[in-house]
């Protein structure tokens, strides 16, 4: 009788949906698989590392870019109109106070006050309620001053109260302003209260108040407890040039260019204002723009720097050598250079140095505040045009390096950021092919262990039927015998 093995075959499909490394072959397919891949990867590797490095590098070029657009603001401001100036007021007297302005200019004058500015000050008969009571909600008209140049405003109060009426009164921008003051009571025993309407300091703010919408209307008659009038000083009193300065208030803006003079008292005995120059200014924007330049200067030392490492193995030494970021970068070193140059370089022939802007030997500059006050002391006009100057240049460099259109830094980030964009499309389609790689790779793979698989189960039919075989034919041997 003759025996039948069956075999069992797998197909590709049903090794590759199982993931069945090596099941026929005995190899680690999947690994060999990983290996080849990486090799076929490599490509992307290295897109991947310049990638990374460019990265880098487009980064440190923005820091390096932000810095020196913020050093060009520092620059552009020290030329603004009147941005070095800067002055000192001193009074002789403490009725007098004077601050200067960055428009000032140095000088002394002398004046004696001879009145304070003051408001009219009326004073209503007592009342109970406001005395036009054609209307639930009186108008009020106010009359600033007198003649053509008189001023009118009319407000409406919400009701004929008195405190409706101060409310109008005192929300009509006139300047007028109102408060209720008791006065006794009426013979009924009802609460009696004056007006007090006080206005602006100054002669012109004389004021009027009228019952109605016109100054037709009914005047309120009040008591002017105090008169309007300007604050005055005397300039060169007792001279033939004497001359009498007159304020609305008490400040005086008039009487030295860029310095308002406060007057508080009257005083016969002549006040004197000295305006001084005054270096705060100056000092503090050279300190702003040195010290700008120094933290460009040292962040671009850092970013170049060389450093040297040692190592021992093995009782063998070594030593690596490395760069930072930026190090062999030809535009930053110009973009250092010019920057240097416009802080240290001569102007008209004499040295920053001179005013305290100095360059060392390591390639930076320092700033001695002292040298440069006593410059701005001794000669404020040289020392201005002179710090100025570099200030321009400063500005100049910083501008052809970072300027958001034209700057060679801006041009460059620009340049390297759409590079960065091209690297990270073939890294992309990279991934793609290698997808398609590594799937033909399985594919192969998964072929080869089928084909293993069938040629397997083929010997092993074989080996059954050579058995069959083998039995039928001792079986028949053993008959013939009997």
């Amino acid at each position: 009788m003759a025996t039948t093995t069956s075999a069992t075959t797998l197909s590709s499909a049903s090794l590759s949906g199982l993931g069945l490394s090596g099941l026929s072959s005995g190899l680690d397919t999947s690994g060999i698989i990983s290996k080849l891949m990486a090799i076929e990867a490599a490509p992307q590797t290295q897109l991947q590392s310049q990638l990374t490095t460019l990265q880098t590098h487009t980064s440190s070029l923005q820091s390096l870019n932000t810095a020196i657009a913020g050093l060009g603001s520092t620059a552009q401001a020290a030329l603004a109109a009147n941005a070095l100036s800067s002055f000192t007021a001193t009074s002789s007297s403490s009725a007098v106070a004077a601050t200067a302005s960055s428009t000032a200019t140095a000088g002394t004058v002398s004046f004696t006050v001879d009145a304070l500015a003051s408001s009219q000050v009326s004073v209503t008969a007592a009342m109970s309620t406001w005395p036009d009571t054609s209307s639930s909600t009186p108008s009020i008209t106010l009359q600033i001053g007198s003649g053509s140049t008189a001023t009118t405003k009319t407000v409406t109060a919400n009701s004929g109260s008195l405190d409706d009426v101060v409310s109008a009164i005192n929300g009509s921008g006139t300047g007028v302003t109102a408060a209720k003051v008791p006065s006794g009571t009426d013979s009924s025993g009802n609460q009696l209260f004056r007006l007090q309407l006080t206005g602006p300091t100054g002669a012109a703010n004389t004021f009027s108040v009228f019952e109605g919408s016109t100054t037709s209307g009914t005047q309120l008659p009040v008591t002017n407890v105090a008169t309007a009038q300007d604050a005055s000083v005397t300039l060169y009193g007792g001279t033939s040039v004497q001359q009498t300065v007159t304020s609305p208030t008490n400040t005086f803006s008039d009487l030295m260019p860029g310095v308002a003079i406060a007057v508080s008292a009257t005083s016969s005995t002549a006040v004197s204002v000295n305006v001084a120059s005054d270096p705060t200014a100056a000092t503090t924007s050279a300190q702003a723009l040195t010290a700008g330049l120094i933290s460009v200067f040292s962040g671009i030392a850092s970013a170049t720097a060389i450093t040297t490492s040692s190592s021992t193995s093995g009782g063998t030494s070594s030593t690596a050598t490395s760069g930072g970021v930026l190090t062999g970068d030809p535009l930053v070193r110009t973009v250092n250079d010019a920057l240097l140059s416009a802080a240290t370089d001569p102007v008209n022939g004499k040295s920053p140095s001179s005013i305290g802007i100095a360059i060392t030997k390591t390639g930076t500059i320092t700033f001695d505040q002292a040298a440069f006050t006593t410059a701005m002391k001794t000669d404020p006009a040289g020392t201005t045009a002179m710090y100025q100057a570099i200030a321009q240049r400063v500005s100049d460099a910083a501008s052809a390096a970072s300027d958001p259109y034209t700057g060679a830094l801006s041009a460059q980030i620009t340049s390297e950021t759409g590079q960065q964009s091209s690297l990270s499309t073939q890294i992309s389609d990279w991934s793609t092919k290698l997808a398609t790689i590594q799937n033909q790779y399985e594919t192969q793979f998964n072929a080869m262990e089928v084909a293993l698989n069938n040629l397997s189960a083929q010997a092993s039919y074989l080996t059954g039927q050579l058995g069959g075989l083998t039995t039928n034919y001792q079986m028949t041997s053993t008959g013939s015998g009997h």
